[in-house]
């Protein structure tokens, strides 16, 4: 008996899905409405193939709610969600929510701090979602120790039969954080239960087939005169010219050792430089919140990953910082974390 198994009470009518194994011989099976329950596993038994298509048809956590998309021509090729949906006050269960029009095949795990520095990696659930469908995921994550929850990790695919535009695969991490989780309930697309949401896709425009090359265009937004900060301005007092200014750093900070010194490291060990990479993040990320920036990216390479997760410990616990992501792999490669600022 497996975690997911459709299951039946022998000396009850209920039914329901095991969502989790409990001390002393107890598992806990989730019945309708979400309602929770432990019972022994001696008085439980899986239920036929008849019962699961019976029960799957009215139980709303179920995966591969697939609708078939019509022939339009316009794909919703964009809605790819972590969602967190409260079992009560205290308990959320995670699910991935596919409400595009390709299928999805994923793998989803979480990354934490391992011995030495580095970062360890335990996957937690793979498979694929069909399109306009959703995936309950196995662990419970508490509210009581919401200040330890790992990073997600979601790696996907796109696929579609028949002709269809290549499109890149996306790999996504996501560090929730309080000051912007809980801000975030809403409905949860195709589930259609309240939860806590945070879209993986935002920004994966690349190879959509409704997005001619021609109509794309590299060139970075100009900037937005906002009124407001034009009459702040044209008001400022003359006095405000001896100001400390700020240096507005570069939209893109490389921290690449060989970036910062190039005429080479002379005599410093691995800990100096070290600490000159993580002294060059905290500076300009400083400076890139005192001058009003909306993101800032940093390049910091992969190797040990030490410098990677001493940059995300940083981020996590800052108060100024929205979140922080994985930055485009198509640009950067696997080795750089965009932070939007509040």
């Amino acid at each position: 008996m497996n975690i997911g198994d459709k299951v039946r009470l022998l000396r009850a009518k209920e039914q329901g899905v095991v969502s989790r194994f409990l001390p002393g011989d107890m598992i806990e099976i989730e019945i309708e409405d979400g309602f929770r329950i432990p019972v022994m596993r001696s008085e439980l038994v899986p239920v036929s193939p008849l019962e699961a298509e019976r029960l799957l048809k009215n139980n709303p956590y179920a995966p591969q709610k697939t609708v078939i998309p019509s022939a339009s021509a316009i794909l919703a090729n964009q809605g790819i969600y972590l969602a967190f949906v409260p079992v009560n006050d205290r308990e959320y269960t995670l699910h991935l929510i596919n409400n595009t029009d390709w299928e999805f095949p994923y793998v989803l795990g979480e990354e934490s701090a391992g011995v030495g520095g580095g970062v360890q990696f335990r996957g937690v659930h793979s498979g694929v979602l069909k399109a306009k469908s959703q995936q309950k995921m196995n662990d419970l994550y508490t509210h009581a120790t919401f200040e330890e929850w790992p990073t997600f990790v979601v790696q996907g695919l796109w696929f579609r039969a028949g002709k269809s535009s290549l499109r890149s695969p996306l790999v996504k991490r996501f560090k929730a954080r309080a000051s912007t989780f809980f801000k975030a309930k809403t409905t949860v697309p195709v589930l259609q239960q309240p939860g806590f949401v945070t879209q993986l896709d935002a920004d994966s425009q690349e190879g959509l087939q409704q997005t001619p090359a021609s109509n794309r265009s590299s060139q970075p937004k100009p900037a937005t005169i906002r009124p407001e900060d034009l009459k702040t301005e044209m008001l400022k007092s003359k006095s405000d010219t001896n100001a400390v200014s700020i240096e507005r750093p570069s939209s893109v900070v490389d921290l690449h050792v060989e970036a910062l010194l190039p005429n080479g490291h002379g005599n410093r060990g691995p800990a100096d430089l070290l600490k000159l990479q993580l002294d060059t993040f905290e500076k300009a990320l400083e400076n890139a919140i005192a001058s009003g920036m909306h993101d800032i990216t940093f390049i910091h390479g992969v190797g040990s990953g030490a410098l990677r997760t001493e940059l995300h410990k940083r981020l996590g616990q800052h108060p100024n910082v929205k979140f922080f992501e994985d930055a485009q792999k198509q640009k950067f490669g696997y080795g750089a974390t965009k932070i939007t600022i509040k």
